[in-house]
């Protein structure tokens, strides 16, 4: 229980870090080694077709938020965006592809498969509605795709010293 109280005070202090971090770069001023001075290396880079740079930094699993930062074609800071809204959850829809969601949202806090359910795989993101600590859970079919989706409140709240 020590170690849970932990994490999430952490959790708590690395949003206000990010939030900092964020308030010292500046859209079209900002190159890629200020975004990386500021949140350090990126878990993926992805490069499009015109020469932006989408770098993604995940605060899962603790966290709750996964923030997507472009670079322009002229390696200038575009946007910062947090993936976890309610705007991109309700665009996870039956028969989506499941690499659509993982670009749509982000690396996910946590992936479940089932012994019983050879051909299923649930992905778990943490978010905060309002206040609220809450789970998007989107669950996947044999063929990779979106079979349902579902929020619910993160059980990490809601049994506490059970």
């Amino acid at each position: 229980m020590r170690w849970l109280g932990l994490l999430l005070a952490l959790s708590a202090l690395l949003a206000a870090c990010d939030q900092q971090r964020i308030e010292k770069l500046q859209p079209g001023v900002s190159v890629e080694a200020d975004v990386r001075q500021q949140f350090g290396e990126p878990l993926q880079i992805t490069e499009k077709a015109d020469g932006s740079k989408i770098l993604e930094y995940p605060r899962q699993p603790e966290g709750s938020t996964n923030y997507f930062i472009t670079l322009g074609p002229d390696g200038k800071l575009q946007s910062i965006r947090q993936t976890l809204t309610a705007e991109n959850f309700a665009k996870v829809e039956p028969g989506m592809a499941q690499d659509e969601v993982r670009r749509l949202l982000g690396r996910p806090a946590k992936v479940q498969r089932f012994a019983g359910k050879p051909d299923e795989e649930v992905w778990d993101w943490r978010y905060l509605d309002g206040q609220q600590k809450k789970v998007f859970s989107v669950t996947f079919d044999g063929q990779h795709r979106v079979r349902s989706s579902a929020h619910g409140d993160d059980q990490r709240e809601t049994l506490k010293g059970g």
